[in-house]
């Protein structure tokens, strides 16, 4: 009989969210693998929960992943915790369930906080799609990586949601202001559930102005509105003034068109007759 792995979120704060049917798995479960176990121990013991626990963290997740694969193959069941909030949400547990899936073991998740749904709810700003991007590469590490990432936030429709540690939000806005323009809205949320949460409203530029003038703490989620499809057509539309005309057949060619489409989509653009743009271009 193989074993069963458990998917369990704590708390991003407020240790009142917890589950009731989290903390029976918690007890239940034969081991716990926990992020952080020196962290952990604490949402433990104010539960008195007594589960033997093993840490499952980035470093290790490859190779512990298999050993809990094995353990579950043995019939025991494991329940995966993360330092706050769902596991395998921007954090090592996904590759445990992708190993699982593989390894043909059962996995369910037992929902509970996400810091990113969290903040997405209480920003103010449109929720039917948006995109979790989690933390940016690091520009000392990967700063051609950051770059690419973000441009493609550039042209995002949907609302954008970003992780941001407190010494790295005023450069992380600062980015984004650069590549996004000041004057995106945006909602920064801090502190989600605990004490002091609060929510800072208003443009990139604004924001970047108030925390400039404050001391940065605690943990941050950053909300973007994403940019309006219509400003996107129209700076789309107005990409082939800087084309010449073969440039401009070329941009429609490269979409599917063929020769003939592309010189109606070409004349249309320009104002000009089909037989005028194929005369210029002999």
């Amino acid at each position: 009989m193989s074993g069963k792995l458990y998917l369990c979120a704590t708390p991003i704060g407020n240790l009142e969210d917890i589950t009731f049917r989290v903390l029976r798995v918690l007890r239940e479960a034969d081991l716990i693998a926990a992020e952080d176990t020196r962290h952990s121990i604490k949402l433990l013991n104010h539960f008195d929960i007594k589960t033997p626990m093993t840490s499952y963290h980035e470093y290790n997740k490859v190779e512990k992943a298999a050993y809990l694969v094995d353990k579950m193959r043995e019939g025991l069941s494991v329940a995966l915790i993360t330092d706050a909030g769902t596991p395998g949400i921007s954090d090592p547990g996904e590759e445990l369930v992708r190993q699982c899936a593989a390894a043909g073991i059962e996995v369910t998740s037992l929902p509970g906080p996400a810091a990113c749904v969290t903040a997405l709810s209480m920003s103010g700003l449109p929720t039917r799609r948006f995109c979790f991007e989690a933390f940016l590469p690091s520009e000392r590490s990967d700063k051609k990586e950051r770059q690419r990432i973000l441009e493609e936030l550039k042209r995002e429709t949907r609302t954008i949601i970003l992780y941001e540690a407190p010494h790295h939000l005023l450069g992380t806005l600062r980015d984004l202001r650069e590549t996004l323009g000041g004057d995106r809205p945006a909602a920064l949320c801090r502190e989600l559930t605990k004490k002091y949460e609060s929510v800072l409203r208003a443009t990139l530029e604004e924001a970047i102005s108030v925390l400039e003038k404050e001391e940065i703490r605690g943990e941050w989620v950053i909300v973007l509105e994403g940019r309006h499809p219509e400003e996107i057509r129209r700076e789309e539309e107005k990409a082939w003034e800087k084309m010449s005309l073969e440039e401009h057949m070329e941009y429609y060619v490269s979409q599917g068109q063929d020769r003939k489409e592309a010189m109606r989509s070409v004349a249309k653009d320009r104002g000009i007759s089909r037989r005028d743009v194929y005369r210029q271009l002999l």
